[in-house]
């Protein structure tokens, strides 16, 4: 009988806490590993001083988890969103540093437990990619999918304000990261390292180091499908996931406007040339109709990116308008498709049709 993902999830879900919660509803529990019989995850506290009141919580799992038929080893690291100061015997804290030269690889492969790794890219910035990206991440975690998000966008992350979180990831050893949760999907990014206002000013070699280091350094646990969400153009940060990872295939955003389609087209020869099949194409910002009089415009355009798809041979994974919501969901923190609107079941359409074709 195999271990499953959520056979160890009930179990931690009877597992209380102090005050009466669980450790599911505080969502405490990341970077759950199940290989075989070995059950490894990781118990994240919000500050050091909680974490030290944990400890029996702690034993408490490891002890439930090891009621499951079937395991033979658990592991349950304990730590906290900041770093526990450490006395002047044990040595400072673990530092983790992000950026540098990239480490020589044998060739592409992926994170262990990653089955598959989406790129979502543009041409170019402003079409809605990493609001595509986010919210086409929490559509599939509701349609049970086991999914991670990669902000990839070094120069001007947006998924942590996207998705609500913007704590400093844990790092055990000053070399694995333990990356986030929110709305069901496992999140890593360089906005959690670096203060929000705060540049990023980096050479190529940075760049791709950083990229490296956040797909093979996180301990991103069992994923059916890991979203990498690029930034725009077609540079450094896009050769060097295509190079470096397996990528199984890419989607490209656009608005209908001929500038936004003719970088679009940009984008879709470097995927091309890097031999990433692109498994669609998105148009987002399609459409916009008045929520007073229900009048409909085509703002950017119309029609040429379905055109594009059809040309190319390519499917259209919907058309996206305009909308205000999603707009004021993003900015909230509560990506439009964890609610229940028509943009919500918009994105849920997407989302099917990637797990109807194998994609997710």
């Amino acid at each position: 009988m195999s271990i499953t993902r959520e056979m160890v999830l009930d179990a931690l879900a009877l597992v209380k806490l102090p005050k009466g919660e669980t450790l599911l509803s505080k969502d405490l529990v990341r970077a759950l590993v199940i290989d075989g019989g070995s059950v490894r995850f990781v118990i994240e506290a919000e500050t050091a001083e909680i974490a030290q009141t944990l400890a029996p919580v702690r034993a408490e799992a490891e002890a439930a988890v090891r009621g499951i038929k079937g395991v033979t080893d658990v592991s349950v690291v304990l730590t906290a969103h900041g770093p526990k100061p450490r006395t002047a015997p044990d040595g400072p804290a673990p530092s983790l540093k992000i950026g540098g030269h990239p480490k020589p690889q044998s060739g592409p492969n992926n994170p262990k437990g990653v089955a598959r790794i989406l790129a979502v890219g543009s041409g170019k910035g402003g079409v809605g990619k990493s609001t595509v990206s986010s919210n086409l991440a929490v559509a599939l975690a509701k349609q049970g999918r086991k999914v991670g998000l990669l902000d990839a966008d070094i120069y001007g992350p947006s998924v942590p304000k996207m998705m609500g979180t913007n704590k400093r990831p844990a790092s055990p050893d000053g070399k694995t990261i333990i990356p986030l949760q929110a709305h069901g999907v496992t999140l890593m990014s360089i906005g959690f390292m670096v203060d929000e206002e705060q540049a990023v000013v980096w050479r190529g070699p940075m760049l791709m180091g950083a990229l490296q280091q956040m797909i093979s350094q996180v301990e991103w646990g069992e994923l059916d499908v890991l979203i990498v969400d690029l930034p725009p153009g077609t540079g450094d940060v896009q050769m060097t996931l295509c190079q470096k990872s397996e990528v199984s295939g890419a989607i490209v955003v656009s608005t209908p406007q001929d500038v936004a389609m003719i970088d679009a087209k940009k984008a879709l020869n470097m995927f091309s040339k890097l031999k990433t099949p692109v498994l669609g194409l998105i148009e987002n910002m399609s459409t916009y109709t008045c929520p007073k009089c229900g009048h409909e415009e085509h703002i950017f355009g119309h029609g040429g990116f379905a055109k594009e798809a059809a040309d190319l041979g390519l499917p259209l994974l919907g058309q996206l308008p305009i909308d205000l919501e999603t707009r004021l969901a993003g900015d909230a923190g509560t990506p439009i498709a964890a609610g229940d609107t028509p943009m919500a079941e918009a994105y849920a359409q997407i989302a099917a049709r990637l797990v109807e074709g194998g994609m997710a």
